[in-house]
């Protein structure tokens, strides 16, 4: 099993938690509130890795580019100092395409609907096993996602 960079074998401490770590904090049970606090306090190396995750949440939060620009400096320079590899494989990835990123608080526009389309175009390809040529798989999609009727 890897966990934050590090090879951990039978650790029954992490065994049954994994949605623990994924779920939002803002919905934990006062139970799992108790369990989780516990985890991170034992497992120091992935309530960490945890952390820098959780607080790059509040990045999609800012209304203004520059205030955006400058957490991520800041989460930036938290994530690359934390000597945890893959963090900091992730955060150095996030660096090179910053500009990118940062459209989207000018915009405010997200490739959310383009993935719902090829979404729903993956799950025609994989209901037919397969289509003989592009223009029997051409016609499933226009059919099914252009709103066509079989009655006309």
């Amino acid at each position: 099993m890897r966990i934050a960079g590090c090879v951990v074998v039978n650790n029954e401490t992490l065994s049954g938690t994994k949605f623990l770590w994924l779920t939002n904090q803002e919905n934990y049970s006062d139970k799992q509130k108790e369990a989780f606090n516990s985890l991170k306090l034992n497992l120091y190396k992935v309530g960490k890795g945890w952390q820098i995750k959780e607080a790059f949440r509040y990045f999609w939060s800012y209304s203004y580019k520059g205030n955006a620009e400058k957490f991520f400096k800041r989460w930036y320079f938290w994530a690359t100092h934390s000597k945890l590899k893959p963090i900091i494989k992730v955060a150095k990835m996030l660096y090179k395409n910053i500009k990118y990123i940062l459209t989207y608080f000018a915009h405010r526009i997200t490739n959310a609907g383009s993935e719902s389309i090829n979404s729903s175009i993956q799950k025609i390809k994989s209901n037919a096993r397969g289509f003989r040529n592009f223009d029997f798989f051409r016609v499933a999609i226009l059919f099914h996602l252009g709103g066509l009727d079989v009655y006309p």
